[in-house]
């Protein structure tokens, strides 16, 4: 992206309706515009975070085993009449009535949906178990929605459901998912603490909802160091997604440490964690799975034929990750002053190319060579602006690395590159720049 003709309108004042980080910075760097209360139309740069992070949540779900389907926005009621919850749901949900005279409603979520799809389709026990999920744009009618796209009426989620012949099937499905979770959030760069949660409207009697930490989080929570140091993305100790004593071990590792919202906290559980190993901070949700067993499947009449050729009603699981809440969260974890600072793996782009003297046979040239090195990894700062105004920009952006190109460094075959997580610059030839860029 060429800045001089790119849509990203970056605002130099903090609008007043913008009351934490996360809703400043967006706005500022030109990722987001409100268009109603609570519902934001995602521009350029954002939307392309918005994809590094559905692309993670996307590959992590599939190495589970997931499958990805994509159901309707709009949904019928006689669906959640089945299942109980259309009077029970309250007025989070957004009832319409089409010109039929059709009593229909825009998604929240999609459990009833999603079985009676399974129920259509599935037959015998030999089918299961099936973990279906999608990517979706839904909608919840908060009376006051606030904090930017952290607590917004529209937001795009991902939602996954488990069907399982009995109790042991669904509970290795809930601990497939808890695992990809687990390395989604690792990939992204997040610290995620998997803590025991109340269920909700959606019922269910075995919760987990993931925080990630950040100074301005909604939640006090309280966990052991050992939640610092795992790595999931070697396996947790060995864990895979295919072997039930491998995610047996690793569900005992992520429930035996302590870890706590406050809304759960044990204060004598606490004081049994040893004075050095106890962490404290707050925390923001960015996701939440639960198993819930035959709720929706005996309600809606979902069966398949057993083994001894009765019929069953399958196990049930949900398991969903907030992706636009994502952007907003991964924000308020990390920012300076000067902006936003992007984890490599979902900023929108890799670098920054600052231009600083516009016109430089020497300047234009070297950086049009980075530019299309970078290849469509890059947003090139050719403007006429000054050059506190495009360091001021970049740092707001947040993209990971800045190039910096002025004269009499492009004379000398050099540029600046700057880490935009540390800080740290270093003077380095253009091979050198992109080499460490990657």
């Amino acid at each position: 992206m060429r800045l001089s003709h790119g849509f990203v309108p970056t605002l130099k004042e903090t609008p007043s309706e913008a009351q934490i980080a996360s809703h400043r910075l967006m706005l500022r760097a030109g990722l987001v515009r409100q268009t109603s209360a609570g519902i934001y139309a995602w521009l350029p740069l954002g939307l392309r975070v918005l994809r590094n992070i559905e692309r993670i949540v996307r590959e992590e779900q599939d190495i589970a085993g997931a499958q990805e389907i994509l159901m309707p926005t709009i949904q019928p009621a006689e669906l959640w009449r089945e299942s109980g919850r259309y009077d029970d749901y309250g007025k989070e949900m957004l009832r319409i009535r089409d010109r039929h005279d059709r009593d229909m409603l825009y998604g929240p979520t999609n459990e009833e949906m999603v079985t009676d799809l399974f129920r259509q389709a599935v037959k015998s026990y030999r089918e299961l178990p099936q973990i279906l999920y999608h990517i979706q744009w839904k909608f919840r009618d908060e009376v006051r929605p606030r904090f930017g796209v952290m607590r917004g009426r529209e937001f795009l989620m991902k939602d996954g459901y488990s069907f399982d012949l009995d109790q042991a099937g669904a509970v290795l499905s809930y601990r497939k998912m808890m695992l990809a979770y687990m390395r989604t959030f690792q990939r992204m760069g997040l610290k995620a603490i998997p803590m025991e949660a109340d269920t909700g409207p959606i019922g269910g009697d075995l919760s987990h909802e993931f925080i990630i930490l950040a100074p301005t989080g909604e939640s006090q929570v309280y966990f052991d160091a050992a939640f610092e140091e795992m790595d999931y993305l070697s396996g947790a100790g060995g864990s895979s997604h295919e072997k039930p004593e491998d995610l047996d071990r690793f569900f005992k590792q992520m429930t035996t440490h302590y870890a706590a919202t406050d809304e759960k906290h044990d204060a004598a559980r606490w004081e049994q964690v040893a004075p050095t190993r106890r962490r404290e901070g707050r925390g923001i949700e960015v996701g939440h799975i639960f198993y819930f067993g035959t709720r929706y499947t005996k309600a809606m009449n979902t069966t398949v034929t057993g083994p001894d050729g009765k019929l069953v009603h399958p196990e049930m699981g949900s398991y969903g990750i907030g992706v636009s809440r994502l952007v907003g969260a991964v924000i308020e974890a990390g920012h300076d002053d000067a902006g936003i600072i992007w984890p490599d793996s979902i900023a929108p782009y890799k670098a920054a190319i600052i231009n600083l003297k516009i016109g430089d046979a020497t300047c234009d040239g070297l950086c049009e060579t980075l530019y299309a090195a970078l290849n469509g990894n890059a947003v090139y700062d050719d403007r006429s602006d000054r050059a506190g105004a495009k360091f001021a920009d970049a740092d707001l952006m947040g993209h990971p690395w800045q190039v910096i190109v002025g004269p009499r460094g492009a004379a000398a075959g050099k540029v600046e590159l700057k880490r935009r997580a540390t800080g740290e610059r270093s003077e380095v030839t253009p091979e050198e720049a992109l080499a460490r860029i990657g």
